[in-house]
């Protein structure tokens, strides 16, 4: 190890441990064997800004720039030497410099969008911010030291987003009336997510994804003519349920049951949990013929309507149960050749549904038809159990040739993956 190399490891010691006049008395024995050593020159600059006396700090940090004309850090630095001198002007400069030299270097982001809100510019500056969030990492790993800024920078960005979006509604409000309901929710979306208060929320499946399939979230009842009849069976439909419960629970399976060894991602909370359980009537394409039995009326109910048969995943029915206070997480299903139907039986209070933008809450006897290939969430915030009847569809917008083809591209995939 060379003497400098030696004296730059006793100055990173010393600093890591706060001893800071030893630090800078080792990066000044630097300087004297190499008076262009940037590492030395920048520190010596730290040291000086760190006792007020910014014009030997800019000085050193010059000369370090000097030395290294590509380090951002240093570029940043200066910035905030001449901040602290009122040089708003040069300031700005070195801050622009800093991000030339490495757009994506968070700290010149931050500072240049603190910069803009400083000098009257907030939109400019939450257009900054905006992208300095999308650089920076999960918040639960924001680095401490620009924490603070990463905070204020998230506050602002949501605080002008929902004033942008409020403003997108004023001028187009009276637009909507012209429009049926779900070209009104599509473009109350389209305006949320201009307002940053929303994103786009596309078909994303675990398994079949057919392409170019639009991403509908709710569908509109009227698509489908055997929703009144459904709805209609929904109090006999309740006393099979009731029926199930009062014998017992233990039919009742925890819907999360990933084997051990799994990764179970956002779904760790809920994995064999009883807290959202389910009593299946079909599951995976198998009908559950003794669950069947004690639900004949559920059973005729199900063989009314055109669930979707695609081989080893679809049809699924079931009663799915999700306890007190208990949040199903964002999610996406596995496929968009199917939708999904939710007829609600029990629903307290303060439960709530969404898929994508769209937030609806569950009403007794009437249906919702969703696709749940879009991210969706569930919530009981209530002080007793919700209970939903769940069956899956053919999606609609496929054509009978489309449905052959679903099958047999899932009928394929089963014959090739059960080949030695």
């Amino acid at each position: 190890m060379s003497d400098i190399d030696a004296l730059v490891l006793a100055a990173t010691t010393a600093v890591n441990q706060g001893r800071w006049d030893e630090a800078e008395r080792c990066w000044k024995q630097v300087l004297a064997r190499d008076p262009r050593h940037p590492q030395a020159l920048y520190s010596i600059g730290v040291h000086a800004f760190r006792r007020g006396q910014l014009g030997e700090a800019l000085q050193a940090l010059q000369a370090a720039h000097a030395s290294a004309p590509g380090d951002p850090e240093v570029l940043h630095s200066i910035s905030v030497v001449l901040r602290q001198q009122g040089n708003s002007a040069d300031e700005f400069k070195a801050i622009e410099a800093s991000l030339a030299a490495d757009p994506y270097f968070l700290p010149g982001m931050l500072a240049k969008a603190d910069h803009l809100e400083r000098h009257g510019q907030p939109k400019a500056a939450v257009a900054v911010y905006r992208n300095a969030l999308k650089v920076a990492p999960p918040r639960s790993h924001w680095p401490a030291a620009l924490r603070p800024q990463l905070l204020h920078g998230s506050e602002l960005v949501e605080r002008l987003g929902a004033e942008l979006a409020a403003f997108l509604a004023a001028r187009t409000g009276n637009r909507l009336g012209a429009l049926t309901p779900v070209e009104a929710q599509r473009w109350r979306e389209a305006g949320a997510i201009l307002g940053g208060q929303s994103q786009p929320y596309p078909s994303v499946c675990s398994q079949l994804h057919v392409p170019r399939l639009p991403a509908v979230p709710f569908f509109d009842r009227s698509a489908f003519d055997w929703v009144e009849a459904l709805e209609a069976r929904t109090r006999v439909i309740t006393a099979e349920l009731t029926a199930v419960l009062a014998d017992g629970e233990g039919e009742f399976m925890p819907y999360i049951a990933y084997h051990p060894g799994t990764p179970v991602n956002q779904w760790q909370e809920l994995n064999h949990s009883p807290r959202w359980s389910s009593y299946f009537l079909w599951r995976h394409g198998q009908p559950v013929t003794a669950h069947l039995e004690q639900c004949p009326e559920t059973a005729k109910a199900l063989a009314a309507v055109d669930m979707a048969d695609i081989g080893g995943l679809c049809p699924n029915a079931m009663f799915s149960v999700l306890a007190p206070h208990t949040r199903i997480p964002p999610h996406h299903g596995e496929t968009n050749a199917r939708v999904i139907v939710h007829l609600p039986l029990v629903v307290p209070e303060h439960c709530l549904y969404r898929v994508g933008f769209e937030q609806r809450r569950w009403n007794v006897g009437e249906v919702l038809v969703f696709d749940d290939s879009i991210e969706h969430e569930a919530r009981n915030d209530s002080d007793e159990v919700r209970v939903v009847l769940i069956f899956d569809l053919w999606n609609p917008l496929l054509s009978a040739g489309e449905r052959d083809m679903v099958t047999a591209l899932s009928a394929a995939m089963r014959e090739f993956h059960a080949q030695p």
